[in-house]
């Protein structure tokens, strides 16, 4: 076999691979297998030249674009006419009914009476993919549902998107860019500024310039229709779903068939609650005529198919009042706006503030105060106004970009979209959060040191810097609101304690941005001391299970600030004893090699003491439940991983049972 020969076979396999992988959550090697044969089609690739299409090694571009170009689609994407209550859903079954009365009065070739068909509606960014002779050329996103933006080196980002597929007409295929709950939360472990709302995420990726910033993000992908199909027909939606698996594209899970209208309102009274179980945002659900031949008939309005209608979930998208904007200063020196609101009630819940990104968030919405803006509450995040009221605007007043620090009154400096307050020595909201951060469980654990005291350290001690929590005497704090003799004492000797640290907690207590607690453990696996960690270079950094281009620099950049070196030195010279302790595991165990999700609680064991055990004996541990998952352990009140795992048939181990386990 010939190189080029050669290429293609490692391209169908490896595209299988990906499918069985991340489409149908059916892994067919492992890691280690399938790396060998990445790397053996990057090594031919660089060696011939030959580059092909649908080549897995190009789903990350190289290089950032410079603006989004505009795409026409060949078919329109239209949007859906909606309901919030079953009364409305039944007027459009009875509209729909009197549709086909019509035209069977007019036409010999009757039409049946309408089923229906279900799917989730999910909460993402819409995108349109076209393939021509087989292989993906272009996806863009709805934009205005006739033309909008091409983000094809995004898209390719998404695992599951395939690049070639069997049909080799001309076809566009429309869906929902997503980011899975799990995926978000876990971006969150190491994310400078953490994402707040995961529909927002998945926009945001999509039509970032820079595909590398689109793939940190693991996004998902579900397709639901073939807007365009050159010398293609289908007889009915689920027809043309088979069509979609069959090209293997990820199609979810939950599509159901029904009668009549009175079933589908059965099944919405049924998944209300079940959907909050999902691993992805839901805002509804979509009923559709089942048989093409109808939907042509029926036709569309101006603005909607009238063969279908999305049914909302309890409205959790509300109007109300912008009253103000508080700046706040983070440990990182960010300064971040959040909105001050006329109080309203979303889903039971009375909300008085929300979420605004960034100064060019504030811009890009157009907010200003006493206009109404849109909220949104999605999932039991935390509120986001999403953009305002156009025609309630008449008394508005602009929102002015802070010059000073709303804490210290240093002058800010503007990175990009974000603002910063570069006073990071006497800076209070700065100090105090890095103080706290230094001193939390999972970093330096100093037992009793709260926020409050953090803040009369600074405020009545002038303590500056974090060195000098390891220069305070007794007399230092003992005059202190709130310190009698045995709390000063106490925490004394909790400083004292946290002298003698591991790596890991070591590193994660620096707060390097963008450094999470488990990449601060990945780090002291993989370098074993802070001076080796200090001295790596980019190259070896990226070798690292998720640890891409951003983290990498912010690590190198961190260690080469002269401050924090300085401040690095000092803590080693007050005593700081580092340790790396690599746990080996004595014997292979039941959870060796395995995936375990913990849910619930466990008597006499915190959720971190329990992941630590399952570490311990060989296994990892996973915040979601998926096909992938071994076993999963049931403590008090579990939450709906309980109920997912009985639903793939995972293994469940008991609270209980899992205690016994661990005491053999």
């Amino acid at each position: 076999m010939n190189k080029l020969d050669r290429i293609k076979e490692l391209i169908d396999i490896i595209n299988d691979l990906n499918y069985y992988y991340y489409t149908l959550d059916n892994p067919k090697l492992s890691d280690r297998e399938y790396d060998k044969l990445y790397d053996e089609l990057v090594s031919l690739e660089k060696e011939t030249g030959n580059i092909l299409p649908d080549s897995p090694t190009q789903r990350v571009g190289g290089i950032p674009l410079e603006k989004f170009e505009k795409h026409r689609h060949l078919g329109s994407l239209w949007s859906l006419d909606k309901g919030q209550s079953f009364s409305e859903l039944r007027n459009w079954d009875q509209r729909v009914k009197r549709l086909i009365e019509q035209y069977n009065m007019e036409h010999e070739d009757k039409l049946p009476q309408p089923t229906y068909v279900m799917e989730l509606k999910f909460d993402g960014l819409t995108i349109n993919l076209t393939y021509e002779n087989g292989n993906l050329i272009q996806g863009a996103t709805r934009g205005s549902g006739t033309t909008g933006e091409a983000i094809l080196p995004q898209l390719k980002t998404i695992k599951s998107i395939p690049l070639s597929i069997k049909h080799k007409g001309i076809i566009e295929v429309q869906g929902e860019g997503l980011m899975p709950l799990s995926a978000l939360e876990k971006y969150n472990e190491t994310a400078a500024e953490p994402l707040k709302n995961a529909r927002n995420a998945a926009a945001g990726a999509l039509r970032n310039l820079d595909p590398k910033i689109t793939a940190e993000r693991n996004l998902i992908a579900y397709f639901y229709n073939i807007g365009y199909g050159e010398n293609l027909s289908f007889n009915t939606h689920v027809e043309m779903i088979e069509f979609l698996k069959d090209n293997r594209f990820p199609v979810n899970d939950y599509l159901k068939t029904f009668n009549n209208i009175e079933e589908v309102i059965h099944e919405i009274e049924r998944i209300k609650e079940d959907r909050k179980g999902l691993d992805v945002l839901t805002d509804g659900l979509v009923i559709k005529i089942d048989h093409m031949k109808t939907r042509d008939a029926l036709g569309y309005t101006q603005k909607f198919p009238r063969w279908a209608i999305a049914y909302k979930f309890e409205a959790e998208e509300v109007t109300t009042e912008l009253l103000g904007i508080e700046w706040n200063v983070g440990r990182t020196g960010k300064v971040t706006p959040t909105a001050l609101l006329q109080p309203i009630d979303i889903g039971g819940v009375t909300v008085r503030r929300a979420t605004l990104n960034n100064w060019d968030d504030i811009q890009r919405k157009q907010v200003a105060l006493g206009c109404r803006v849109w909220l949104r509450r999605s999932n039991d995040v935390i509120p986001e106004i999403m953009g305002i009221v156009d025609d309630d605007c008449t008394n508005m007043e602009e929102i002015k970009k802070p010059e000073k620090c709303p804490a210290c009154d240093s002058d800010l400096v503007q990175e990009g979209v974000h603002i910063f307050c570069p006073n990071s020595l006497s800076c209070k909201p700065q100090l105090v959060s890095r103080l706290v951060h230094f001193a939390s469980r999972d970093a330096m654990n100093i037992e009793g040191f709260s926020e409050k005291t953090a803040a009369q350290l600074f405020e009545e001690i002038h303590l500056k810097d974090i060195p000098q929590l390891y220069e305070l005497k007794y007399e230092d704090i003992i005059n202190l609101e709130r310190f009698g003799p045995k709390k000063a004492q106490n925490l004394l000797l909790a400083i004292e304690k946290s002298k003698e640290c591991t790596l890991d907690s070591f590193i994660y207590a620096l707060g390097i941005p963008n450094v999470g607690k488990k990449t601060a453990s990945d780090l002291a696996h993989e370098f074993k001391s802070l001076e080796k960690l200090m001295e790596a270079e980019r190259e070896k950094l990226i070798t690292i299970p998720d640890i891409g281009d951003i983290v990498a620099n912010s690590i190198i950049e961190f260690f080469h600030d002269e401050k924090i070196l300085s401040s690095i030195e000092k803590l080693m010279s007050e005593g700081i004893n580092i340790k790396y302790e690599h746990e080996e595991i004595v014997e292979e165990t039941m959870f060796t090699g395995k995936t375990v999700v913990i849910t619930g609680s466990i008597e006499g064991l915190t959720r971190s003491e329990a992941e630590a055990i399952i570490k311990k004996m060989g296994g990892k541990t996973s915040g979601s439940v998926s096909r992938k998952t071994d076993y999963v352990i049931v403590g008090e009140e579990a939450g709906s991983k309980a109920d997912k795992a009985k639903e793939l048939g995972v293994d469940i181990i008991t609270g209980q049972k899992f205690l016994d386990i661990i005491k053999k």
